[in-house]
C-alpha cells in the first residue's frame, strides 16, 4: 500500500523526469536476489552548454559583477515578500546600496538618451549657420596630414569595436530565437517522458508486490528441506560429542581384530623359530664336526699350515645357535578368547550406531511434516493479503485521469506553441532592425574611410579635391547624421533589456544556483503567514513538519525516491504496513512449536558394550613380554655366518695347493648355504614375532581403561540425546526461524530502500525546476537578452567618439569652398576688401577656375 501511495503522489507533483540507468549489482552470497525495480530510459536532459557563445555569456557575468557586486539581499527579499518592505527608513537605503551599480548604470544611460538628441540637434542648427565646422573652409596646417591620419585610425578602431559589439547583439539574437525554437522539442521530450513514467508506475508496483514470490519461494524451499538445513543442524551439534565416541568404539573395534592377528602372528611365528632353531643346531654341529675332521688330516701338520689351521680350530666354537625360543610362554588361551570376542562384530554395531544417527535429518522431516503444512499455508495467506490489499487502492482510476490530463496538456501547449514562435518572430525582427541601424552608421564610415583614404590626394589643395574624397567626406556626415538619430533609440533599448536582464540574473540566476533562493522560500511564515513551513502546510496541512526547499530539491536532485523527499511517513508511515512482526508472527510461532524426539537413536547396544568389556579381560596385558623382547633382541647364531664362511675362505687361500684348501672351502660354500636356507627366514620370523609383540604390548598398555573410556564416551552421547537433545533442538529450531524470518527482513528492507531510492525517484522533479529556471529562463532568455544589451550598449557607446572623429576627419576629404591664399612676397594671408571675407577670396577673381560649382548641400 505505501508503494501504490507514494506512487500517486509523485505522479501529482512530476512533469516531466529523467531516469538513469541502474548499476549493475551482485548480492553477496547468502542473500535473496530481488533484481532491480523496472525503469525505462527518459531523453530529457536538464543541462544546457551554450557552445561557443559562452564565452560572450561569462565576460557579461563578469561585468555584472563589477556592476553589481552585493550579496543576494535576502532579508529585503523576505521583507517584500511578506508585504513589510518600506516599514523602516533603512529598507530604501539598503535597496539602493543593493542596485546603486544599476541605479548609476541606468542613469548614464537616461543622461545619453536625453543629451544626444539635444547635442545632435544643436550641432545641426550651429553648423547650418556656418560654424562648428560647417563653413566650407580649411585652414592650412603644417601636421594636417598628422591629424588626418590619427582621426581615420581613432575613426575606424571605434567603428570596429562597434562592429564587434553589433555582432554580439546579432549572435545573442539569434541564439534566444534558435533556443525558443528548440524549445519546442525539449517541451515535446517532457511530455514523452512523462507518459513513459505514468505508463512505468504501474510495472513498478507490480514489481515490487511480485518479487514476495522470491521470499515465498526461498523460504518454501527451506521449508521442503528442513531435513538438510534443520535436521543436519542438530546433527552437527551433537556430533560434536557422538562422533568422537563412535569413533573410539569403531577404532577399539579395529584394535580388536589387530590383536587377534597379532597373536595367531606370534603363536605362529615361535613355532617356526622352535622348529627352525632345532634344526640349525643340527646342522650347525655336522659342520663343525666335519670341519674337525678335516683340521685334524696330516696336511695340517704341515709349518706352512699348522698355524691356519689352529686358527681355524679355534673359532670352531662360534658356530653354534644364540637364541632359544623353546621356553617362551603361549598365547593359545589368549587367542582363544579373542576370538570368543570377535564372534560378534562390534564394527557392525558401531556403524548401526552412525546409522541411526546419520538418519536425524529423516527424523526431523517425519516429526515436522504437519507443522511445515500450516507454515506454508500462512506463507499461502500472507501472499495473497498483500495482493489483495493493494489491488484496493484506485492506481488505474488515477493514472487515467492523469494521463487524460497530460493528453489536453500536450494538446494546449501544441496549440499555443506557434503563438509564441509569431511573437518571438516579432521580437526578432525588432532587434534584428536595431542591429541594421548600427550596421548602417557603420558602413557608412567604413565607405567614409575607404572613400577619403583612397581617394585623397595630398597635391590637390582643399578646393580642388577629388570626387571620391568628396564623397568618403559625405558618408561620414551620413554617419554622423544617422547616429544622431538613432543613438537614443538604441539606447531607450540597452537601458531597459539591462536593468530587466540584469536584475534577473542577480535575484533569480544566481541565488538558484547556489541555493540562496530557496533558503529564502523557506523562511518561515514568508508565504502564508500562518504557516511556518509552507510546503508541509501545502501538502499534508501541518506547517510544522520541518520540509524545506532546499531539502526537497536537494534530495530530488540526488535521485532519492519522493518518499523520502517529501517526508511522507508524516502522510503515510510505511514502517507500519511494512512492520515485520505482521508476517512473522504466526511464522514463527508455528517453527517455535517444532518437537523433535531423538530418542530412538542407539549408539552402542549393551551387546556391544559387554563385547567391549570381554575384550579388556582377554588377558593379553598378562602375556610375558619381556621374555619375548630377550629372545628377539638376541642373532640366531652366536656369529654371522657368512662373514665366518668369508674368513674360512680367506684363510684356506693361504694354504697351501691342495686337497686341504678345496676342502676347507667347501666347508665355507656350506656354511653360506645353512645361513641363506635356515637363518635368513629365521630372521624373518623373528621380525615379524617382534612387530606382532609390540603391537599387543601398546594394546594391552591400560586396555581395561581404554575400553572403560570408550564405554563412557559412547554412554555420554548416548544421554545427550536421551536427554539434553531438546536444548540443541530448541538452539537449532531458533537459528533456523531466524533464517526463515530473514529472508522477510530482507524482503522488507528491499522494499524500504527501493521505496526511498528507486520507486518514484524524484529527480524528474529537479528537472523540471531545472528546465524552467536554469535553462529556460537563465541560460536561453537572460544570458541572450544580457549579451544582447551588452553588444548593443557597447556599440551605442562608442558612436559618441565615432560622431567626433568622423566630423573631424570630414574636413579633410570634403572639397572646400575657400581655402587660404598666401602672398608669392610675403606668404601671408591678404585681406580681400572687396570682397569683405577677412583675407578668404574666391578661386575665379585670381583666374583660378573652379569645375565645380559648390551647392547648399555641401555646405551640411
Amino acid at each position: 500500500m505505501a508503494v501504490e501511495l507514494c506512487l500517486l503522489l509523485l505522479l501529482l507533483f512530476c512533469g516531466s523526469t529523467v531516469s538513469e540507468v541502474q548499476p549493475i549489482y551482485k548480492p553477496p552470497p547468502g542473500t535473496l536476489d530481488f533484481g532491480f525495480v523496472p525503469s525505462k530510459t527518459y531523453d530529457t536532459g536538464a543541462y544546457h552548454e551554450p557552445g561557443p557563445i559562452g564565452i560572450l555569456f561569462k565576460i557579461v557575468h563578469a561585468f555584472l559583477y563589477l556592476v553589481q557586486p552585493n550579496p543576494f539581499p535576502q532579508d529585503l527579499i523576505r521583507k517584500v515578500a511578506q508585504q513589510k518592505f518600506g516599514n523602516t527608513q533603512g529598507d530604501y537605503q539598503k535597496a539602493i546600496y543593493y542596485e546603486i551599480g544599476f541605479i548609476v548604470s541606468a542613469a548614464l544611460g537616461l543622461l545619453f538618451i536625453l543629451l544626444l538628441p539635444l547635442v545632435g540637434l544643436c550641432f545641426c542648427m550651429c553648423r547650418c549657420c556656418d560654424n562648428c565646422g560647417g563653413e566650407m573652409h580649411q585652414r592650412q596646417k603644417k601636421n594636417a596630414d598628422c591629424q588626418r591620419s590619427c582621426f581615420a585610425t581613432f575613426l575606424f578602431v571605434a567603428s570596429l569595436i562597434i562592429s564587434i559589439g553589433v555582432l554580439c547583439a546579432y549572435a545573442a539574437n539569434q541564439h534566444l530565437t534558435s533556443q525558443v525554437r528548440g524549445a519546442k522539442k525539449l517541451v515535446n521530450s517532457n511530455f514523452k517522458d512523462l507518459k513513459v513514467f505514468l505508463n512505468d508506475t504501474p510495472a513498478q508496483i507490480d514489481y515490487l508486490v511480485s518479487q514476495y514470490n522470491t521470499t515465498k519461494d526461498k523460504a518454501l524451499s527451506d521449508l521442503n528441506n528442513v531435513g538438510p538445513l534443520l535436521g543436519s543442524r542438530v546433527q552437527e551439534q551433537l556430533g560434536k560429542e557422538v562422533r568422537p565416541a563412535l569413533d573410539a568404539a569403531l577404532t577399539m573395534a579395529g584394535a580388536i581384530r589387530e590383536t587377534k592377528e597379532a597373536l595367531e602372528n606370534v603363536s605362529v611365528s615361535v613355532e617356526v623359530l622352535q622348529e627352525g632353531t632345532e634344526r640349525l643346531h643340527a646342522n650347525l654341529t655336522d659342520v663343525k664336526m666335519h670341519l674337525s675332521n678335516t683340521l685334524n688330516d696330516s696336511a695340517c701338520s704341515a709349518a706352512q699350515a699348522a698355524s691356519t689351521c689352529n686358527i681355524i680350530r679355534n673359532s670352531l666354537n662360534q658356530l653354534n645357535i644364540n637364541a632359544n625360543f623353546s621356553g617362551l610362554p603361549g598365547v593359545s588361551s589368549q587367542l582363544a578368547k579373542v576370538n570368543d570376542v570377535l564372534k560378534i562384530d562390534l564394527s557392525s554395531l558401531v556403524q548401526k550406531g552412525y546409522a541411526a544417527f546419520n538418519d536425524t535429518p529423516d527424523l526431523v522431516v517425519n516429526q515436522t511434516k504437519n507443522i511445515l503444512s500450516d507454515i506454508k499455508n500462512v506463507l499461502e495467506s500472507i501472499g495473497l493479503n498483500i495482493s489483495s490489499f493493494t489491488k484496493t487502492l484506485p492506481v488505474q482510476k488515477i493514472l487515467a485521469d492523469l494521463t487524460i490530463y497530460l493528453t489536453q496538456s500536450e494538446a494546449y501547449v501544441q496549440d499555443y506553441f506557434p503563438l509564441v514562435e509569431q511573437y518571438d518572430f516579432y521580437r526578432w525582427l525588432g532587434c534584428l532592425i536595431l542591429c541594421c541601424m548600427v550596421v548602417l552608421i557603420v558602413v557608412f564610415y567604413y565607405l567614409g574611410l575607404l572613400c577619403g583614404t583612397c581617394g585623397y590626394d595630398k597635391h590637390a589643395s582643399p578646393t580642388t579635391r577629388g570626387c571620391i574624397s568628396n564623397t568618403g567626406g559625405n558618408f561620414l556626415m551620413a554617419g554622423v547624421g544617422f547616429s544622431f538619430l538613432f543613438s537614443w533609440v538604441l539606447m531607450i533599448v540597452v537601458v531597459l533589456t539591462f536593468v530587466t536582464g540584469g536584475n534577473v540574473e542577480k535575484l533569480v540566476c544566481e541565488p538558484f544556483e547556489d541555493k540562496t533562493l530557496f533558503k529564502v522560500l523557506d523562511t518561515p511564515y514568508l508565504l502564508n503567514r500562518q504557516w511556518k513551513n509552507y510546503l508541509s502546510g501545502m501538502l499534508f496541512k501541518n506547517p510544522n513538519i520541518n520540509l524545506t526547499f532546499e531539502k526537497v530539491y536537494s534530495d530530488c536532485k540526488e535521485n532519492k525516491g519522493i518518499y523520502t523527499s517529501l517526508h511522507l511517513e508524516h502522510l503515510f508511515n510505511i514502517n507500519e504496513f511494512l512492520n515485520i512482526s505482521m508476517y512473522t508472527e504466526d511464522v514463527a510461532l508455528r517453527i517455535e512449536h517444532i518437537q523433535i524426539n531423538l530418542s530412538k537413536i542407539i549408539l552402542l547396544d549393551e551387546i556391544g558394550k559387554e563385547n567391549l568389556l570381554n575384550f579388556s579381560s582377554s588377558g593379553i596385558d598378562g602375556i610375558n613380554f619381556g621374555a619375548y623382547l630377550t629372545e628377539i633382541n638376541k642373532s640366531v647364531t652366536k656369529v654371522d655366518l657368512l662373514s665366518f664362511a668369508n674368513d674360512l675362505e680367506a684363510r684356506a687361500d693361504q694354504l697351501p695347493k691342495g686337497a686341504l684348501e678345496n676342502a676347507l672351502k667347501g666347508h665355507a660354500n656350506n656354511i653360506r648355504m645353512i645361513h641363506n636356507q635356515q637363518v635368513v627366514p629365521l630372521e624373518q620370523a623373528m621380525s615379524t614375532l617382534n612387530q606382532s609383540i609390540r603391537l599387543l604390548k601398546r594394546t594391552s598398555s591400560e586396555l581395561m581403561v581404554k575400553v572403560k573410556n570408550v564405554i563412557s564416551a559412547v554412554n555420554a552421547a548416548q544421554l545427550l540425546i536421551n536427554n539434553n537433545a531438546s536444548l540443541v533442538i530448541v538452539q537449532e529450531t531458533k537459528k533456523y526461524m531466524d533464517t526463515i524470518v530473514g529472508y522477510f527482513e530482507q524482503y522488507i528492507d528491499w522494499v524500504k530502500e527501493s521505496i526511498a531510492m528507486e520507486v518514484a525517484a524524484c529527480k524528474p522533479i529537479a528537472n523540471v525546476i531545472d528546465t524552467a529556471v536554469d535553462i529556460f529562463l537563465c541560460s536561453y532568455v537572460t544570458d541572450s537578452v544580457n549579451a544582447f544589451w551588452f553588444g548593443l550598449g557597447g556599440s551605442s557607446i562608442f558612436l559618441i567618439p565615432a560622431i567626433i572623429f568622423a566630423v573631424k576627419l570630414s574636413k579633410y576629404y570634403r572639397r572646400m569652398d575657400t581655402e587660404d591664399v598666401y602672398d608669392d612676397v610675403e606668404t601671408i594671408p591678404m585681406k580681400n576688401t572687396e570682397n569683405g571675407n577677412n583675407g578668404y577670396h574666391k578661386e575665379h577673381l585670381y583666374g583660378i577656375h573652379n569645375p565645380v560649382i559648390t551647392s547648399s548641400v555641401e555646405q551640411w
